[in-house]
């Protein structure tokens, strides 16, 4: 089975689901459903450092690996996530190049990073005894994905594309909708948006970096897949268990 993070980095396409509800269950049923990999939120879902441990070692057991999603700013949490076995974190909130050297500082080992060294439960999931062939090939198992949310971080993108250690950009279209409105609404994938997530996906492509984005609708879907996106995250497990539940009643009822 090729890992995600392979199928990235040779250029493949990768369909990742969301998971904001705290229950490696949850995250076992979208993997057993097909889904290359499941991104664990730890800024706007429920998730913690438990659950997310939970998740990984599930995941293990179908021989896939997890993405993470950190708080903001929060590298510690990167480089503890990265120890307990997650293969990729999205770090929110990239707005400058020394954003994006600290997110990479706790995210690689030297020469590349500063990542403390502590891996004893990823080795362990690896089985792998021997820690000199961990750190070998630590840096390229991993991937630092930082996402652009504002004008300011589009203005410094080429130049945050430059840090070494930051292997792609996450594109939140919504979040891109309410920052470049000055907060007039939330509308993604709108005709003041595109261009922008257009201009990302070439500059992330012409950088040889993964460009990466969250899809909101099925539609958007092909719109991304034109453009170049990678890594695709569609599917919120909140959303599963609604539609899910609404459909299934409306059956009961008619």
């Amino acid at each position: 089975m090729i890992d995600f993070v392979q199928k990235l980095k040779s250029g493949d396409e990768v369909i990742t689901a969301w998971s904001g509800i705290p229950d490696f269950m949850v995250c076992e049923t979208l993997l057993i459903a097909g889904y290359d990999t499941v991104t664990i939120d730890m800024q706007h879902g429920s998730h913690t450092l438990e659950s997310t441990i939970a998740c990984v070692t599930s995941a293990k057991a179908f021989g896939k690996r997890l993405v993470s999603r950190i708080p903001v700013g929060d590298w510690g949490l990167a480089s503890r996530l990265l120890d307990v076995g997650a293969a990729a974190i999205i770090a929110p909130m990239i707005n400058t190049v020394e954003d994006a050297q600290a997110f990479a500082g706790a995210m690689k080992y030297p020469p590349i990073g500063a990542r403390s060294w502590g891996p004893t439960r990823v080795m362990a999931l690896e089985e792998e005894q021997d820690g000199n062939t961990f750190l070998k090939r630590a840096n390229s198992n991993t991937l630092s994905i930082a996402m652009i949310e504002t004008p300011q971080a589009l203005d410094n993108l080429d130049d945050i594309l430059g840090v070494p250690g930051i292997d792609g950009i996450f594109v939140g279209p919504s979040d891109l909708s309410v920052t470049f409105s000055g907060g007039a609404g939330v509308a993604p994938f709108n005709d003041q948006t595109m261009p922008v997530i257009e201009d990302i996906a070439k500059r992330v492509t012409a950088a040889g970096k993964i460009p990466c984005i969250f899809i909101n609708a099925h539609r958007e879907i092909a719109i991304a897949r034109q453009l170049g996106y990678k890594l695709m995250a569609y599917g919120i497990d909140s959303n599963f268990v609604a539609d899910g539940a609404r459909a299934f009643l409306s059956e009961a009822q008619s």
